[in-house]
């Protein structure tokens, strides 16, 4: 988990990338010893959309990640055959205009997606003073946008992760509808 520009956001931008890779390889190992009988994959969880604590040019307190950033990620897993999560912080904005503009990435079948409530900021207060939210409808638009193009490129089934830490963080939350495409 992490972003490549922060050394404070997790262990993907806390550590060069060989001893960040050993450090996951490590873990891996622990929870195969664990359950040798369930295979283990190993990921990196990406912060795509970073919440930002200024407006920024966009007035949208986030900042989204170029894709030579996304592309390094996407290289890091390639080595050691890990799936990746690209992550949403949306500040201001919203799920509808953030998980578009990944939808090149998202067509690749080791490519999936997480989602932090924390950092949606529906009140209109800046990220990182107060926790944010999802609602149900939120998360439906995502799945259901996953969904579409698991359905036209004939992907095998989308990893929806939606981070909750809180129970106010995401409401209406029996509301979300589960699909065969999208496991959440």
């Amino acid at each position: 988990y992490g972003n490549l520009y922060s050394t404070k956001m997790g262990a993907l931008g806390q550590y060069p990338e060989e001893e960040m890779l050993a450090r996951l390889d490590a873990e891996v190992k622990k929870w195969e010893l664990a359950d040798p009988e369930t295979p283990v994959m190993p990921a990196l969880h990406y912060i795509a959309v970073v919440a930002q604590a200024g407006a920024g040019e966009s007035g949208l307190y986030r900042s989204r990640m170029p894709d030579s950033e996304i592309d390094k990620v996407l290289k890091m897993a390639e080595k050691i055959n890990a799936i990746v999560f690209l992550d949403i912080q949306v500040g201001f904005s919203d799920l509808q205009t953030e998980v578009p503009y990944f939808e090149k990435y998202l067509k690749l079948p080791n490519v999936h997606l997480g989602l932090d409530p924390e950092f949606s900021m529906k009140t209109g207060i800046p990220p990182g003073k107060v926790v944010g939210t999802f609602d149900a409808e939120d998360i439906n638009f995502a799945a259901d946008y996953l969904a579409k193009i698991v359905k036209e490129n004939n992907l095998p089934p989308k990893i929806l992760v939606v981070h909750r830490y809180t129970q106010k963080m995401l409401t209406g939350y029996k509301e979300i509808k589960p699909l065969p495409e999208v496991q959440i």
